[in-house]
């Protein structure tokens, strides 16, 4: 039965401004995976090289983590509204910039570069908008508490995060589908005009929400990054929901890397089985699981999420590597789980900084984790290096358990118990 003590998917709808942010993400998701599709497509045929190819599409991952470094104070320090668009109008620019006839590849890869700084900020700030559009007790523009809201309820949170993801995966299966489609009708040039157009419709679709002030003061800078990112890491509790968030997804998605090399003629099966086991696992975690449940869980479903690749070693016949490959995607729902923790360790004015550090963290870890995969099964085998990955990432899981445990009251990131948590300080 679900948990009726939180919101509905349907709940969320009739929720004021939470329609126009879904669908202006669900825009920017869909241009961000034809572009990538398209920029990978014309890279290739210009260089023939899989290398470069494959940057071209993750690096924009990867530079995230300068982001975090450097930007990433203005995800509480900046106007949501204006911010998400004029993002949003940015990477229209850049895509159309990409599109250009004779543009050099140093210049794709520095505006590839350029999109992935600015897509940290961008995680930030969105997240930190619909915590604060779906968690009781936030603010509008006027600065009077919302009607009907109580402080220190978080299930709001979590419950639109599980949409959000569902929505991303159905974005992205449904993205690279239409995007390889075009790219047999259209040239990839083309194709990133279109996704531009798509990242120009998400800043129209933002324009739809309430202007709102910053949820923090002061001006946005490298030097309140650093600072905030400093004091973020200082709580040992954080710490560990980040490591938890970071690692072992990274590590498992480091097995995924390998599909195509594991099987090349049944990649598309096993992505679509591991899409399959995400969206199940999210709609579980995020609206049938009981709310005292969920904390005790967190461990449990990172276990799963890396124990079915360890039966890969085995070579496993096809329908089988299916079963396991959907069955572990079901643990990704544990990043729910953690953030939702995450959330109730983080005071409110920090909420955006501290899930746009958790979002660039965690697309840098599966870009490092997908280069490292990469390189153990160049040297033994895909069949092993997801093996590897797997166990390292059981590993970490473990490890992680046992520090937390030592370190929070509550039993850390397995939780023993459950009940109200006292609103955290800065200090």
């Amino acid at each position: 039965m679900p948990d009726t003590s939180r919101k509905s998917y349907a709940d969320l709808f009739r929720t004021p401004e939470f329609t126009p942010l879904f669908l202006s993400s669900s825009a920017g998701i869909a241009a961000q995976t034809v572009s990538g599709l398209a920029l990978g497509t014309l890279v290739f045929r210009a260089t023939d090289s899989p290398l470069l190819s494959a940057v071209s599409m993750f690096g924009p991952a990867l530079a995230q983590v300068l982001g975090a470094t450097l930007f990433l104070s203005g995800a509480d320090r900046l106007a949501p509204r204006a911010t998400l668009a004029g993002l949003s109008l940015a990477f229209a620019v850049a895509t159309a910039a990409l599109a250009l006839p004779g543009l050099p590849l140093w210049a794709m890869f520095a505006i590839v570069l350029a999109e992935g700084l600015i897509a940290s900020l961008g995680g930030g700030v969105r997240w930190g908008l619909l915590n604060e559009i779906l968690t009781e007790g936030g603010k509008s523009d006027d600065g009077k508490s919302d009607e009907g809201k109580r402080a220190g309820d978080k299930s709001g949170y979590m419950t639109g995060r599980s949409l959000f993801n569902m929505m991303s995966g159905v974005m992205q299966i449904t993205g690279y589908a239409a995007g390889g489609a075009l790219l047999t009708l259209l040239s990839p040039r083309l194709c990133l005009l279109l996704a531009a157009c798509l990242y120009g419709t998400a800043a129209g679709l933002t324009l739809r929400l309430t202007r709102r002030p910053p949820r923090a003061f002061g001006r946005p800078s490298v030097a309140a990054t650093r600072r905030t990112n400093a004091l973020l890491w200082s709580s040992a509790p954080r710490r560990h929901v980040y490591l938890a968030l970071w690692i072992p997804n990274g590590l498992v998605v480091g097995c995924e890397s390998l599909y195509v090399s594991y099987d090349p003629g049944a990649a598309g099966i096993l992505f679509a089985c591991a899409a399959l086991g995400m969206l199940a696992g999210d709609v579980a975690v995020g609206r049938l699981l009981p709310a005292r449940l969920r904390p005790r869980l967190g461990i449990p479903l990172l276990m799963l999420l890396a124990a079915p690749y360890l039966v890969l070693f085995l070579r496993p016949p096809l329908p089988l590597t299916a079963v396991l490959v959907a069955l572990a995607s079901v643990g990704f729902a544990a990043s729910l789980v953690q953030q939702e923790r995450l959330v109730a360790l983080t005071p409110d004015e920090l909420a955006g900084h501290a899930l746009g550090l958790h979002s660039a963290g965690m697309l840098t870890a599966q870009g490092v984790a997908a280069a490292l995969a990469g390189t153990v099964a160049q040297y033994s085998s895909p069949a092993t290096a997801m093996t590897v990955m797997a166990a390292g990432s059981l590993t970490v899981t473990l490890t992680l358990t046992v520090a937390s445990r030592r370190s929070a009251a509550d039993g850390g990131l397995w939780a023993a118990r459950t009940g109200p948590r006292s609103r955290p300080r800065l200090g």
